[in-house]
């Protein structure tokens, strides 16, 4: 019978932009020792998170469908995540984080498809699937932490960041490319380790990405909710680790009240957390979210949004107190004596707006060349040109299709011909066409006829800035440049191709224990079991699966396949806790089944 293919309708709403980050989740990528590792880890956590995770937890593992034995299929998550108002898509590995953030603006949950290798089992710094399935994906059930979610993504998403933040990003993910890839040196991974803690240690001030990616990263990644004495998880990538999930709950992990100061608390990705922050309840998530958003560009405007933006050297805007919108490179600015913006230029392709929609015949095909613009009051006029009415405009001698010369208080002159106007819906106008224009300011000419038509915005000062196009329709999708660093997929030798059978054959064996008695899977568990310990003498997660079906008969099978275990845990004192583990998961589940 041929799959219904379930998708979701929030996943059309995207713009094209974001589009070009998902890509096919490719489930038959997944490899039996890949499911493995799967349901360790969320028979693991299962078992573990319910008495330390936040109580939406469990609920939300059943509300968006995830099992515990198998790895999630993009398609039935959508499916399930469309009842609490949510998709998902998957990407490889780290996106930008402002569009990670847009993703969550729309109520998008992005996925890395991926999934870490057995070596990898406790932690990775490589985002997979069971950080963003496992340990995202069951918290948005809960009302309140959906919201916060979707807000953090509007705020995060016009969030400016700078050219180091690009820097980092491309670090941070080679090295979880490199990490999770086979065969790759350790002279390699050592270099591109030494590379991002590099960056972490260069003294640079912190753009406003970075500083809401260390909420993010307190909050949503590793977060916890509650009291200090009594915390409990919620955040993902404690709820995913294994190893850390533990780790956070020891007094030696210093637990902070949460306040805005975890903004300015920089973390490490490639080490345990020293230090966690609790919330009391997921609603001070979204006070403590909207204290910092005050203190952005896109609420504060002015010359320092600016200048945020000619640093980032990508794509922003400004928005003018007429509500016109200037998006593209911003590339200079001029301040008067009280460090007003009286004028500013972008370079290169520049689109106008007004309410997230571009202006009519002012996109990217007009202004190819860049924008711009004085800003402020005329000179000697105490009214603002976007508060005169026809009566004032004709008074001061704007008349269309006339010469006109003026002054503004910064000693900016304009002088051409006025063709036309354009007002906003609240009448003011917003843009003034001027043909035959000169534009100077103090021995400087800022524009010449020979520049073409002269399109001056309006507007007393910069209300906001942030990062990105008003309208996203405006630029082609190849400004939004994808990483040049891809995950890398190998190639499995004979050798790997022989293992994974073998976890094929007992996750079968596993899957048919109702229909097949214990003497008929016998032979076959001791063949494989033979054969393991001959030629796969480090692999401990599969004789943990053997041990698994046979615990409960008291043979002299499971007594060997015990036996082994131990002995493996002597010889792999790394991963004797993780045995032990499995062991008592086992021992568990074996009482339950008696009782």
């Amino acid at each position: 019978m041929e799959e219904r293919i379930e998708t979701n309708e929030l996943l059309e709403r995207l713009p094209p932009h974001l589009k070009q980050y998902i890509k096919p989740q490719d489930y038959d990528q997944y490899t039996p020792i890949n499911q493995a590792v799967w349901r360790y880890v969320m028979r693991k956590n299962v078992d573990y998170l319910s008495q330390v995770a936040h109580e939406s937890y469990l609920d939300g593992l059943r509300k968006t469908g995830i099992s515990i034995d198998t790895i999630p299929s993009m398609y039935g998550m959508n499916r399930i995540l469309k009842e609490i108002g949510w998709a998902a898509v998957a990407v490889d590995g780290f996106i930008p984080p402002n569009a990670f953030m847009e993703f969550q603006a729309y109520k998008v949950l992005v996925i890395a498809s991926d999934i870490r290798q057995l070596e990898n089992i406790e932690y990775t710094p490589a985002p997979d699937i069971i950080h963003e399935g496992a340990g995202h994906a069951p918290i948005i059930a809960s009302p309140d932490y959906a919201e916060y979610l979707r807000r953090f993504g509007e705020i995060g998403a016009k969030a400016i960041s700078s050219a180091h933040d690009m820097e980092m990003y491309e670090a941070v993910r080679e090295l979880s490319i490199l990490k999770e890839a086979d065969g790759i040196s350790e002279t390699i991974i050592k270099a591109a380790e030494e590379r991002v803690e590099e960056l972490q240690h260069k003294k640079v001030e912190p753009s406003e990405i970075a500083l809401i990616r260390n909420l993010h990263w307190w909050t949503v990644e590793y977060g916890l909710v509650g009291t200090v004495e009594k915390p409990k998880i919620y955040g993902a990538g404690l709820l995913s680790s294994i190893g850390e999930s533990t780790w956070c709950m020891k007094d030696k992990v210093k637990k902070i009240p949460y306040s805005i100061d975890a903004a300015y608390q920089e973390f490490d990705i490639t080490k345990p957390q020293p230090q966690l922050y609790v919330t009391p309840d997921f609603a001070y998530l979204q006070e403590v979210l909207e204290e910092f958003a005050n203190t952005m560009a896109i609420r504060k405007g002015g010359w320092r949004g600016l200048k945020k933006l000619i640093n980032s050297k990508q794509i922003g805007t400004i928005e003018l107190s007429t509500g016109l919108q200037v998006s593209g490179h911003f590339s200079r600015m001029i301040q008067n004596e009280d460090n007003e913006v009286v004028y500013f230029e972008t370079e290169g392709e520049t689109a106008l707006a007004y309410r997230e929609k571009e202006v009519i015949g002012h996109g990217i095909s007009r202004h190819t060349n860049g924008f711009r613009s004085p800003l402020g009051k005329l000179k000697k006029i105490n009214l603002a040109i976007e508060n005169m009415g026809p009566r004032d405009l004709q008074a001061y001698s704007f008349y269309d299709g006339k010469p006109i010369a003026f002054e503004f208080e910064s000693g900016i002159t304009v002088e051409g011909l006025n063709v036309t106007g354009m007002r906003n819906l609240r009448g003011e106008l917003m843009l003034i066409q001027f043909t035959n224009c000169t534009v100077t300011y103090k021995d400087e000419v800022l524009f010449t006829p020979e520049m073409g038509d002269f399109d001056m915005a309006v507007g007393k000062e910069i209300v906001s800035a942030f990062t990105g196009a008003a309208d996203y329709l405006s630029f082609p999708i190849s400004l939004h440049k994808l990483s040049d660093t891809k995950t890398n997929r190998s190639n499995l030798s004979e050798k790997e191709i022989k293992l994974n059978n073998f976890y094929k054959q007992i996750r079968l064996l596993r899957n048919k224990e109702e229909h097949k008695s214990f003497e008929e899977k016998l032979p076959e568990l001791k063949n494989i079991f033979e054969t393991l310990e001959n030629d796969y003498p480090k692999d401990w997660l599969l004789p943990l699966e053997i041990f698994e079906l046979v615990a409960s008969e008291n043979s002299t099978f499971s007594e060997k396949v015990l036996k082994y275990l131990l002995a493996l845990k002597k010889e792999r004192p790394n991963v004797a806790h993780l045995i032990d583990d499995g062991l008592l998961l086992i021992e568990k589940n074996t009482k339950q089944v008696s009782n």
